[in-house]
């Protein structure tokens, strides 16, 4: 009778935790799961007239064009490096901030933080694209300061030298209010008895954020950082699209991935092998988690993610 009972509360709590997550878990089988049916679009040259199932299999063709074209290592370098610094930058930063908001005692000035880190992540790229050119456009506040300083007049969308930096700051001014939420989340998890006990025995503030506070939100910040490098393959399309504002000159620079295939897709309206790129994206990204998280089974077993 005790064990019938027991599984009857077990059911009920699991249960409502499922209905919890069940719109969440909708969205992704809608959006994740029926559209890997496509993927046999990548393998195939897709003819209008014959229809998608009866257009011809081509095999590897529509990989062929993308791996032997001038553009398959600048937009694989650029996606990559713009994620590596991402992961690595933001990552470190939101800990930091995370920390430092743990150590605000006011509760109205940790609000007033929260908000201002937090509000960027609303704005969408297009707004943050014209919030850029107000500042580095050619009649930009930016433009104008350099100007009134005495240098020369600087601009900015000819140069393509600065846009790694602008398009890396961005990207992590935008994010890291969200990331850091997390972080914080993550420290106030943790028993206050650990900081109580670490002060008593005369610690200082770095020696506690070092042995007790880092450590404790370790298997955090590693699931956090695996699931960032699930999508090292993938940008934010947004940024390189809008913020650059599709000057051709930039396109060394901010060209990536997701736009390329956007931009291949809109000139030669083939989806085959715009498709052959997307799935590219997401083999690489799986096998990149699937070592990752090897490696850090074998360094920590308790980090993994599964």
């Amino acid at each position: 009778m005790a064990a019938t009972k027991k599984k009857s509360r077990q059911f009920r709590k699991s249960f409502q935790l499922t209905m919890l997550a069940l719109p969440a878990i909708i969205v992704i089988f809608i959006f994740s799961y029926i559209p890997m049916a496509g993927v046999f679009i990548a393998f195939k040259n897709i003819n209008y007239e014959q229809g998608i199932f009866h257009s011809p299999w081509i095999g590897f063709d529509n990989f062929k064009f993308f791996f032997t074209s001038n553009d398959a290592w600048l937009v694989v370098r650029n996606t990559l490096g713009y994620n590596i610094v991402s992961i690595v930058v933001g990552t470190l930063l939101a800990i930091i901030f995370a920390i430092l908001l743990n150590e605000i005692i006011s509760r109205k000035a940790l609000k007033v933080y929260q908000t201002v880190f937090f509000f960027p992540y609303f704005f969408s790229w297009v707004i943050i694209a014209y919030m850029a050119y107000s500042f580095i456009g050619p009649y930009g506040i930016l433009t104008r300061f350099i100007e009134d300083l005495g240098f020369t007049s600087f601009d900015f969308y000819t140069e393509t030298w600065i846009w790694p930096f602008l398009l890396s700051f961005i990207n992590i001014w935008k994010g890291l209010g969200y990331i850091s939420i997390i972080f914080y989340a993550g420290i106030l998890g943790i028993s206050q008895e650990y900081f109580e006990a670490a002060a008593i025995d005369g610690a200082s503030k770095y020696q506690i954020i070092r042995k007790i506070t880092i450590p404790l939100i370790m298997p955090l910040i590693t699931i956090m950082t695996l699931l960032s490098v699930g999508k090292i393959f993938y940008s934010d399309f947004g940024l390189f699209f809008f913020v650059p504002r599709e000057v051709g000159q930039l396109y060394p620079v901010t060209q990536v991935i997701d736009t390329y295939v956007y931009r291949m897709l809109r000139q030669s309206g083939d989806i085959g092998m715009s498709s052959a790129v997307g799935l590219f994206q997401s083999l690489m990204g799986f096998i990149i988690v699937l070592i990752s998280n090897y490696l850090v089974k074998k360094v920590n077993d308790d980090n993994k993610l599964f």
